[in-house]
């Protein structure tokens, strides 16, 4: 069997920047077997599979190995691949995914995401592996269901973080973001989550769920512009609204091939 393999830089200004993700079409869903196995060849943070239905898509995250709950970069990737090669003949793509749907929107050079807000709330219990790994205590933490979240003075100390990536994979499933103020950005991050095989992501939409809420409520502003400060490096331009979080960002096609499986 040939499958489409396509893979997109998103979140970036230009190639080679951004998060890299592996999409492939599918027509009906492989094996979760199958699906893990391809994700791990493709060893990138993120592969995204999709499926058509009557007027949307069915679409599933998998990193090299866990399958995710939500993931931004690769459904940014996703809708390019349906958007710029597939032909899709709307401006907007709803796609059902374990988060509930999140619709797609073209805005120019932009590609624009309605995903859900997920506010974090104050850490009383900061487990001893999130200091410990981090290296440099911030000056408060956060949390969600799978993620904490560390709050540093300013950039500078979210560029200078040498974490120890194996006591930070001892908080499984929870990933760690460190996120402190921009200088050419409203905010900043970083990302680690090295008990799924990823160390540190390039580029994270879904950790922008929560980090729009905090910071539209810590600068008072509803429109926000992020940078994620990884090697690679990217930018996202949030907006708060309401319950729901949108998230605009670019999409670069890099590679256009097929897998055999």
């Amino acid at each position: 069997m040939n499958i489409p393999l396509f893979r997109v830089d998103a979140f970036a200004s230009k190639l080679f920047e951004g998060n890299p993700a592996a999409v492939c079409p599918l027509q009906d869903w492989l094996p979760d077997e199958t699906l893990r196995a391809i994700a791990a060849e493709n060893n990138l943070s993120e592969t995204a599979f999709f499926v058509p239905k009557v007027d949307d898509y069915a679409l599933r995250w998998f990193t090299p190995r866990y399958e995710a709950n939500l993931c931004g970069h690769a459904t940014l990737a996703a809708a390019c691949v349906i958007f710029k090669v597939l032909g899709f003949g709307k401006t907007e793509i709803r796609f059902e995914t374990r988060s509930g749907p999140l619709l797609v929107h073209q805005e120019g050079e932009l590609l624009s995401m309605d995903f859900p807000s997920l506010p974090p709330w104050g850490c009383d219990q900061l487990p001893g592996e999130l200091l410990t790994g981090l290296r440099t205590a911030p000056e408060r933490v956060l949390q969600i269901k799978d993620n904490y979240f560390a709050v540093f003075r300013d950039e500078g100390q979210i560029l200078d973080l040498r974490p120890n990536l194996t006591l930070l994979a001892k908080l499984h499933p929870a990933g760690v973001c460190a996120t402190a103020p921009g200088k050419q950005a409203d905010f900043v991050s970083r990302y680690f989550v090295p008990s799924f095989g990823i160390p540190e992501d390039p580029v994270t939409g879904s950790t922008h769920c929560s980090l729009t809420p905090y910071w539209a409520g810590r600068l008072g502003k509803q429109y926000l512009h992020a940078r994620q400060l990884s090697a690679r490096g990217g930018e996202l331009w949030c907006e708060q609204a309401a319950e729901r979080v949108i998230l605009r960002g670019r999409a670069i096609l890099y590679l256009t091939g097929s897998l055999t499986v």
